[in-house]
């Protein structure tokens, strides 16, 4: 097993659907079990597998349907499957992988979100700042009811990845239910080439108060947050948004880099491995702490790292939580390469607050909870630039309007307003 490399814990198999790829930069790679290795106790079921494959070969009468890799695949998929961690551990063939990899050298084309299936439906976990996806009004929650005309209902999350993907400046047209209203629209998007920018920053007009935003965590999210933090220490800010609304997350190490900045002491998280021993990850050493009063913003589409983060401001008491419960992304994927460049994406840890709290599957849950608008979309810093006060107090974005009065009176009284 190769350890030099971190860990990636955002909802992987989801984003290459959207964005061809994601960040594998720094993810444990296990070595893969030699095929010449069959438990004992897996003979019995592998002959099954065989008298299926045989009778599909002899018998079925589509000649031209019957391709042994693609029941190969098949059944990989069914395997990791049948485990029941559904958005999490997930087959990868070749072209995902390589798509990864493309990812890893800041190559690559798609819309630009997050997806999982749940409940048999594809549902969007997150779109990306500035990509066509945000622009195109996608918002956390919708649902992929078709692509191009074909219904995801009958389809693997997958198969509605191969769907999406496409070349810059090419079309695809997805039918999206409002999951509160409800209500079916077509939506058509062209794909583009996405660089995506992990940290950016502003000052909200007419405060003294700094907008700072995390997309998602790639490898130089951490030193670009401290860099931040000292441009807007140098600004005379008194106090901080940290908004991690619609980051599905990405590198431990960077979520980790990232709390530190704002902690005293840890640890950050507890891992939790398979046979339930606890391993807790410190604090970044040498990291500068931040002491500006803060508070932070999150959504249903702020997930796994962005978690681990919110997470740990929370139990520190560091931070007041505002917004909307957090998707609930909890465990460590690591990948185990496959002979023909496929491989298996396994949960092996679960992650855990630095008090014990399980966030799998429930989410962090806001000290202040303030859902957005109907149709309403959480404002960037990079909008805010030519803003008046006037105009971002009369925003649609409630819930940075309600971080800001939550910030206010803690630096007026020096504790949160819960």
């Amino acid at each position: 097993m190769n350890n030099s490399r971190g860990v990636v814990v955002w909802l992987l198999p989801f984003l290459i659907g959207l964005l061809a790829g994601a960040v594998m930069q720094r993810y444990i790679i296990f070595d893969p079990v030699p095929s010449s290795v069959i438990s004992k106790k897996a003979v019995s079921d592998f002959k099954l597998m065989a008298e299926a494959w045989n009778a599909i070969d002899e018998y079925y009468v589509d000649r031209a349907s019957v391709k042994p890799r693609s029941m190969a695949y098949g059944a990989i998929a069914g395997m990791v499957n049948s485990l029941g961690d559904t958005g999490h551990s997930t087959f990868l063939d070749p072209a995902m992988v390589q798509a990864a990899q493309m990812i890893e050298e800041g190559k690559f084309a798609g819309i630009g979100a997050e997806i999982q299936k749940k409940d048999n439906q594809i549902v969007i976990v997150a779109p990306m700042d500035g990509t066509p996806a945000q622009k195109a009004g996608l918002h956390p929650g919708d649902i992929i009811v078709k692509v191009d005309g074909v219904n995801t209902s009958g389809l693997s999350l997958q198969e509605t990845v191969r769907k999406i993907l496409g070349p810059a400046g090419t079309r695809v047209t997805l039918t999206i239910k409002d999951p509160k209203t409800e209500k079916m629209q077509e939506i058509v998007i062209t794909r583009a080439n996405i660089s995506l920018r992990s940290v950016t920053w502003h000052m909200l007009p007419g405060t003294s108060v700094a907008h700072l935003r995390i997309a998602l965590f790639s490898k130089d999210t951490s030193p670009d947050v401290e860099r931040a933090l000292s441009e807007i220490e140098q600004r005379g800010a008194t106090g901080l948004v940290l908004d991690l609304r619609n980051d599905p997350g990405g590198l431990l190490d960077m979520a980790v880099g990232v709390a530190s900045q704002f902690l005293k002491t840890g640890p950050v998280l507890q891992e939790k491995n398979a046979k339930g021993a606890i391993h807790l990850v410190p604090l970044t050493s040498g990291a500068k702490t931040c002491r500006l009063p803060m508070v932070v913003l999150i959504n249903i589409g702020t997930a796994s790292a962005s978690e681990i983060v919110a997470g740990a401001l929370q139990d520190a008491g560091r931070a007041t939580i505002v917004g909307e419960t957090t998707f609930g992304t909890g465990t460590v994927l690591n990948s185990i390469p496959l002979s023909d460049g496929s491989a298996v994406l396994l949960a092996v840890m679960e992650w855990l607050t630095p008090k014990g709290r399980t966030i799998w599957h429930k989410g962090i849950t806001p000290d202040v909870a303030v859902p957005l608008p109907a149709g309403a979309s959480p404002l960037v810093p990079s909008a805010e630039g030519g803003m008046t006060s006037a105009e971002l107090h009369a925003s649609q974005d409630v819930q940075l309007m309600g971080a800001l009065g939550v910030l206010e009176h803690t630096m007026r009284n020096g504790r949160p307003k819960t």
